[in-house]
């Protein structure tokens, strides 16, 4: 069994990134320059919206943080969306995700103009990203095919399992996994209404769990020598720790990593490589790349 180490792939990387920057800056080029819009103080969103501004610093990236109170109406957010979107500086930016229940997500998501879209939000990402066009992967996914080369773990003609089916992880994975210059997988699917979920689980070559359960994924659900990445984070309360919670992925690690031939912690796994894939699509937005 080997733990993939997320932290210090994401460091080498942004270390990668740093070294184009600088050469980029010194031939007289323009430095990234990246925004994060911030609404509210929800703990989680404030957390990874420092690690970005923490990562911008390491990449040698231009950073800009724009708060909002939670009482900002949503005609006030998509002013700001189209501010940034006319900022010639300002490379690419997000709005931090989840937004206060009377803001419109969608409509806020749609509005990013998507040649700005380092989250890979828009549709018009999706969509090329589901036939295999140019264009801004969502980060977590990205993440994942990154660690996934960079441990060389083939997945072509592997049984790959997605578990859960949301639009930032589970849909746009298990696009990735299918299409022939990415995974090259068979991919299942299953969710919450998935019957024989955890037969389906034991036949996969390569579990990507992104449930949002803790501990969800046990021993019973995992063959040996499969390979597992553990996409949860979920916050759960616990008196030892002097944040009073201590951060859970969707498997039981304890029981399910002698199993494996190669899984991800929690942390330290999967979240790091999601912030440096919001530094490479951002160092992409900059050399415009995809969009001209």
């Amino acid at each position: 069994m080997q733990i993939i180490d997320g932290k210090a792939t994401a460091a080498a990387i942004k270390a990668e990134i740093a070294s184009e920057v600088e050469s980029i800056v010194a031939a007289g080029g323009k430095r990234p320059h990246l925004a994060a819009v911030l609404v509210g103080h929800d703990g989680g969103s404030e957390t990874y919206v420092k690690n970005k501004v923490l990562a911008c610093e390491q990449c040698g990236f231009k950073s800009t943080l724009i708060r909002f109170e939670d009482t900002v109406s949503e005609e006030e957010l998509l002013q700001c969306v189209d501010k940034l979107n006319k900022d010639e500086d300002v490379d690419g930016f997000i709005v931090q995700l989840p937004l206060p229940c009377h803001i419109d997500e969608q409509r806020v998501t749609e509005a990013i103009d998507y040649r700005k879209d380092v989250d890979g939000f828009h549709p018009v990402n999706v969509g090329r990203m589901a036939i295999g066009l140019p264009c801004f992967i969502s980060a977590t996914p990205l993440g994942i095919l990154t660690l996934l080369r960079h441990y060389n773990i083939a997945t072509s003609g592997k049984k790959c399992v997605v578990l859960g089916r949301s639009n930032i992880v589970g849909k746009p994975m298990s696009q990735l996994m299918i299409q022939k210059q990415y995974g090259d997988a068979t991919v299942t699917v299953c969710h919450s209404r998935t019957a024989n979920l955890k037969e389906e689980c034991r036949q996969a070559d390569i579990i990507i769990a992104a449930i949002g359960s803790p501990e969800f994924v046990t021993a019973d659900m995992v063959k040996p020598g499969a390979v597992v990445i553990d996409v949860g984070t979920t916050r759960v309360p616990d008196a030892s720790r002097k944040s009073g919670y201590r951060l859970t992925g969707d498997v039981k690690f304890d029981e399910v990593a002698p199993l494996c031939s190669y899984i991800t912690p929690v942390p330290g796994g999967v979240g790091p490589m999601t912030i440096c894939s919001l530094m490479k699509n951002t160092l992409s937005a900059g050399k415009k790349e995809f969009y001209k």
